[in-house]
């Protein structure tokens, strides 16, 4: 049977089954606002038969060794790469992902989720000795899924390889905006020989399918990513139940541009991170803090990146970027552009309106904004497009006051010599920091402090939050 089937389906125990009773949905490509693919929301009731297939596989698949597991790891490798193709091009057509952009990078962070866990699992201590207690990880059961749209093999790779690492069975629930990528994805671990009921895929919407999960008394532990309004109501959700709740959430990340920066040399590789994507990424560093003295030459450097970033078709090769996802965030984003024209700030580029060579599609121009003030709405929001905003500083202790100045925590960007930047790191409130670059290192921690969510994901960290820690005291050392 092919993955065209496979959409409309549930893969649950092991087997491709219909919903019961669940409804079409439409997914819509946006670059052609027609239907790119269509599968069903599931309900409640495909829920509760996937908690029951991964309760029974979790017998077994807790007690697997390590080599066990590090087999079944590398065979999902090597399955995904051979299905490197049909991910881009599911990911260009139903999330707008240019697809030479979703082959190396979308395609490789999945890789790079399941390397990192992989790494971290070689040399995992499932035990140790603390003074006169032995101290044991164990799986800690049945764990919900539920991810977004923007980076969805990121996002799901990050969730699997350390469940699968630390013993637990899973049910993931992926954005109903960008499903066939997980369609592909559970026919890969079909492939690779994880056992029937280990990972269970529920296509869904969040009220329905995301709710029943965060709820259900089944899962012992959800596992969230995504918009700071949707992960509270997960929460609360969840909180019925006790389980453990684990959130990657909103950001807002400042990129804190050091007073005798090269700004020529270092703004491309933090600025680019604002357009990557078409700029939908959680860690976009898109308040660019710039002392203001150098406001002009700043301007001067991003404007040129933003106008000569070219957009168009998802499904040609090449180095452009393509639509947002949807009308809602299309909406969204000309609302928060609109704002900042209203509220004072400087159009320097970009603004509201298709970019001149398209007459559909969920389009954005790249934007940027300088005279932007701490109580503008495009200051506070998370955009969630390619729409850089340039924020002035008198000195470094305001750059950090600004920078910290916000409800969000997951990452930031010191741009300038790494020997000054490594001073102003520990002053950020936010769970990564990167210096001259914007991306998430390789098997570091992922994750964000306040609004930002709780948790960390990849490498050893993100292994250890998918375990329990059990105290064994009185037993021979």
């Amino acid at each position: 049977m092919s993955s065209d089937q496979h959409f409309k389906q549930n893969f649950i125990g092991g087997q491709w089954v219909d919903s019961k009773g669940g409804k079409p949905h439409d997914v819509i490509n946006p670059a052609t606002e027609e239907p790119a693919s269509t599968i069903i929301l599931g309900t409640a009731a495909d829920v509760d038969d996937a908690v029951a297939a991964a309760k029974e596989a979790y017998k077994s698949w807790s007690q697997t060794s390590r080599e066990e597991r590090l087999e079944i790891l590398g065979r999902i490798v090597e399955e995904y790469k051979k299905r490197a193709g049909d991910l881009a091009k599911s990911m260009a057509a139903e999330m707008g992902a240019p697809v030479s952009f979703a082959a190396t990078a979308q395609v490789g962070a999945g890789i790079g989720g399941f390397l990192g866990t992989i790494e971290a699992l070689k040399n995992f201590s499932f035990s140790e000795q603390m003074g006169a207690n032995k101290v044991v990880y164990e799986p800690i059961g049945v764990v919900g899924m539920i991810t977004p749209w923007n980076w969805p093999l990121n996002q799901i790779a990050l969730k699997v390889a350390p469940s699968l690492a630390a013993g637990n069975t899973m049910i993931l629930k992926p954005s109903e905006e960008c499903p066939g990528n997980a369609t592909i994805f559970a026919e890969i671990l079909d492939a690779a020989g994880v056992p029937a009921g280990v990972f269970n895929l529920v296509q869904g919407d969040g009220p329905t399918v995301g709710n029943a999960i965060a709820a259900h008394p089944g899962i012992d532990m959800v596992s969230f990513t995504g918009s700071t309004r949707a992960g509270i109501l997960v929460a609360k959700a969840a909180a019925d139940t006790v389980k453990r709740v684990h959130q990657e959430l909103g950001g807002k990340s400042p990129n804190l541009v050091l007073p005798d920066a090269e700004l020529e040399k270092v703004l491309p590789p933090t600025v680019q991170g604002v357009l990557v994507n078409t700029g939908q990424s959680c860690i976009a560093p898109t308040r660019i803090l710039v002392q203001k003295d150098r406001k002009a030459e700043a301007v001067s450097v991003i404007k040129a990146m933003f106008d000569g970033t070219e957009v168009g078709d998802p499904m040609a090769e090449g180095a452009h970027i393509g639509p947002v996802v949807n009308k809602a965030q299309f909406d969204k984003i000309q609302g928060l552009i609109q704002s900042a024209i209203d509220e004072g700030a400087t159009l320097e580029t970009g603004g509201t309106g298709l970019p001149a060579n398209v007459n559909r599609g969920f389009f954005i121009k790249p934007t940027v904004f300088s005279g932007v003030t701490p109580n503008m709405r495009i200051a506070k929001e998370e955009v969630f497009g390619p729409v850089a905003t340039i924020m002035e500083y008198a000195d470094l202790d305001e750059a950090v006051a600004i920078a910290n100045d916000t409800e969000y925590g997951l990452s930031a960007v010191v741009s300038g010599d790494p020997a000054k930047a490594a001073q102003v790191a520990p002053k950020l409130r936010a769970g990564m920091v990167a210096v001259n670059n914007w991306g998430p290192a390789p098997g570091a921690p992922f994750g964000g402090y306040k609004a930002s969510g709780n948790g960390r994901e990849g490498g050893l960290f993100g292994l250890k939050d998918f375990m329990e820690v059990k105290a064994i005291s009185g037993v021979p050392a």
